[in-house]
């Protein structure tokens, strides 16, 4: 059978092209024109009758396209014409039926909709073709007549009382009811659903009675013989001269089921599209909107209708980014472009143009809580890198002081014992009180070198943290009088475990940082609260989430600028003056929290100011503060025996002279192996060993275990150049009776050994 020709009428060369080869597709001949003398011509040359349809666009140049239809209907009356318009309106619609369109279509359609718009032309066209043609071989002769309609597709002749008077074999195929079944003996109506009865009644009636507003053409249901229901597409005609209809019927089940799965694929596209949690937005080649589902969110609660020439521009009119431009360039070069984490009216979005043969697809993801997590990461990662950096140096620092202690316990020995046997007139009396002093100032910088260590920590208590900010603050503000401190404390607060002294050390080291940014006077506000820290929090830190107690400093002063921030805990890192400070202060402050397994921040920005925070952990129980030992200031004598274990000469030489100056008999040993063999030998005379805890091969911890499996009740005095934390506090909560830490005076050795030996 020789495919339906199509001419295409449109001065678009390439809408002509398009159509031409979907037609082609779809099994169609076609045919194009430019101009509606160019699709005269061609109707002409064809003779019109080979012109199945003729697409025609509304608008061609200067002309008319209901005019060239006119022209084409004139030469070829049986060529269907479908009027292609962007922007109908129901008044050109109806000009158009009335001028004799089949159908008008929008150019906004979907194919499958024009090609069935198409082939139903095609069928009515074919339809009326075979109806003019039985029509005709009526009036020629009944042979001839019998032969058309015996050809054409299903038919059917109705008298005026609705009886079948004659059939076709093509009616026989479609309906499985031969000739003799149905010739005079079963209505028109006999094949229908019950439903179409009364429709087809009642056009036949009004038909009769000569009514012109019945349409020729319909729909029906009819009962196949075994059952089964088809739909079909019934072309109604009276025959001249008589009150006789003649019926085509077009069996369109397929095109139907093709129609409803077409149906119900964009339904289901329509839902998957609406439902979609990332916003989209449809433009067509033009940037105008033909599509959304949950753009609202950027174009506020009035939405434009689509097809509507509402620009992209306009629709997002609210949107920080103008993508207009970029959106033009994506379709015209069909590549796809990305903007991915766009700032939004305090949101981050990801935007993505894809383009397609009509246009592009615009999706948009909000990628804000993304962003904040990746943000959030970055900041543990930075925590972490510091901790651990602080970590490393504070190892090596603790290291430093550790032998810097051991070379200040030789001169603080020495020194005290030439001042023993001296009378305060002698001239070198006073220098020998100097050394002693700047010994003393010696060690205080290891002390801090040893609180940056995280080996800050000696002696702790129940500390009640709104006391100890209450008299640190008093003392500072009593020396400076131009900074105004202003205090806010929780009543309730919590009890925490600390070294008051280091914890006071660590609030004058900040106090005195924010006096130094405010050179002309200023505020400083303190403040204590409770409060839970969770894991992510203490996670960075490596600490246990639970309850805290959180102290803040904030000052007026200068402020600092990022890269000082980042490296304001570092040691000997100052932005004070060549010589005028160590830069260990906020480092010691650092090791100090730390020791304490707190956590100590600090945020500033520049002419604004800084703000410290320190997090402490928290007590089970509130208890009140222990009264500080009595501290005697004289040497204390004795007599007993006692095993002096180090492996530097420096401190056996001069730790043993003052023993032996306090009275006491002295065993030395230079390791910890030789410590062990002394002490099986003269166990029983030996009253107690002070053990260095830093010894090679042998070090005091595994020392300690082998006098103590020698004598379980031995008493052991730990001495160490590091402070009581690590190894030391380990080798304590095994049962080690004292901690001193070098250097350490006489009157100090003299106190701790009788405290030791007379318990």
């Amino acid at each position: 059978m020789q495919a339906n020709q199509i001419l295409v009428v449109d001065d678009d060369s390439k809408i002509r092209k398009l159509l031409s080869n979907i037609l082609r597709m779809s099994g169609y001949e076609a045919v194009t024109a430019a101009t509606g003398p160019e699709a005269t011509d061609i109707i002409v040359q064809k003779e019109g009758s080979d012109i199945a349809v003729a697409l025609i666009d509304l608008r061609l140049g200067a002309a008319s396209g209901l005019e060239v239809m006119k022209e084409i209907r004139e030469i070829s009356p049986d060529t269907e014409c479908i009027i292609l318009t962007a922007h109908a309106t129901q008044e050109t619609a109806i000009e158009a039926v009335n001028l004799g369109a089949y159908s008008y279509v929008l150019k906004s359609y979907e194919m499958e909709s024009l090609l069935m718009v198409i082939r139903r032309a095609c069928d009515k066209r074919n339809a009326e073709r075979a109806l003019r043609e039985s029509e005709r071989a009526l009036r020629e002769s009944e042979a001839r007549y019998r032969s058309v309609f015996e050809g054409s597709t299903a038919t059917m002749i109705v008298e005026e009382d609705m009886t079948i008077s004659m059939v076709n074999t093509t009616f026989e195929k479609l309906t499985g009811y031969s000739k003799e079944e149905v010739e005079g003996l079963l209505p028109a109506t006999a094949f229908l659903l019950p439903h179409d009865v009364d429709k087809v009644k009642e056009y036949h009636r009004k038909r009769s009675d000569g009514a012109h507003d019945i349409p020729r053409e319909y729909e029906i249901l009819s009962v196949h013989k075994k059952g089964h229901i088809k739909d079909i597409l019934i072309t109604v005609g009276m025959i001249p001269g008589t009150r006789k209809r003649v019926c085509s019927l077009v069996d369109i089940t397929e095109s139907k089921q093709s129609e409803i799965a077409l149906r119900k694929s964009e339904e289901r596209y329509r839902a998957l599209f609406d439902h979609n949690p990332i916003e989209t937005i449809i433009v067509d080649r033009e940037a105008r909107v033909t599509g959304y589902n949950l753009a609202k969110k950027l174009s506020g609660s009035r939405l434009p209708a689509v097809n509507q020439d509402v620009m992209y521009k306009d629709y997002a009119s609210k949107h920080t980014l103008n993508m207009l431009d970029e959106l033009k360039e994506c379709i015209r070069s069909g590549q796809s472009k990305e903007f991915l984490e766009t700032e939004y009216e305090e949101t981050f979005l990801d935007i993505k143009i894809a383009p397609f043969s009509e246009g592009a697809i615009i999706t948009t993801v909000d990628v804000t809580g993304r962003k904040q997590s990746e943000a959030q990461q970055k900041n543990l990662e930075n925590q972490l890198q510091q901790a651990q950096k602080m970590k490393a140096i504070g190892t090596l620092a603790g290291g430093i002081a550790h032998d810097f202690n051991n070379l200040l316990m030789g001169i603080q020995g020495n020194a005290s014992l030439l001042l023993l046997d001296m009378d305060s007139s002698h001239p070198h009396y006073e220098k020998l009180r100097n050394i002693e002093q700047y010994v003393r100032d010696g060690a205080e910088l290891t002390g801090q070198l040893l609180g940056f260590a995280r080996g800050g920590k000696y002696e702790v208590k129940p500390t009640d943290l709104n006391m100890l900010v209450k008299k640190s603050s008093g003392m500072f503000g009593r020396t400076k009088k131009e900074i105004k401190i202003h205090k806010k404390f929780q009543q309730d607060i919590w009890m925490v475990e600390a070294d008051q002294g280091q914890i006071e050390q660590t609030l004058l080291n900040i106090y005195v940082n924010a006096w130094q940014a405010m050179p002309g006077g200023g505020e400083i506000y303190l403040q204590t609260e409770n409060i839970t820290l969770d894991d992510t929090y203490v996670m960075p830190h490596n600490l246990t989430p639970g309850n805290y107690v959180k102290i803040s400093v904030t000052d007026t002063g200068t402020g600092m600028n990022e890269e000082t921030v980042k490296r304001v805990f570092d040691p000997f890192f100052t932005t004070k003056e060549m010589g005028r400070g160590t830069g260990l202060g906020m480092a010691s402050a650092y090791g100090i929290i730390k020791n304490h397994n707190g956590i100590i921040t600090v945020y500033s920005e520049e002419e604004i100011g800084t703000t410290f925070n320190i997090y402490l952990p928290a007590l089970d129980e509130s208890v009140g503060n222990r009264p500080p030992a009595r501290k005697k200031e004289k040497p204390l004598m004795g007599d007993e025996t006692i095993l002096l274990v180090d492996d530097e000469d420096l401190i056996i030489d001069v730790g043993g002279e003052i023993l032996n100056f306090l009275g006491y008999t002295v065993h030395l040993a230079r390791s910890g192996q030789e410590a062990v063999e002394i002490y099986e030998k003269k166990g029983s005379q030996i009253d107690l060993v002070i053990l260095d805890m830093i010894m090679p091969d042998m070090g005091g911890s595994e020392t300690y275990d082998a006098l103590k499996k020698i004598n379980p009740s031995i008493k052991v005095l730990l001495s160490s150049g590091y402070s009581i934390n690590g190894q030391a506090r380990e080798i304590m909560e095994r049962g080690c009776d004292g901690f001193i830490q070098k250097p350490f005076s006489i009157e100090k050795i003299s106190q701790k050994l009788r405290e030791l030996i007379d318990d």
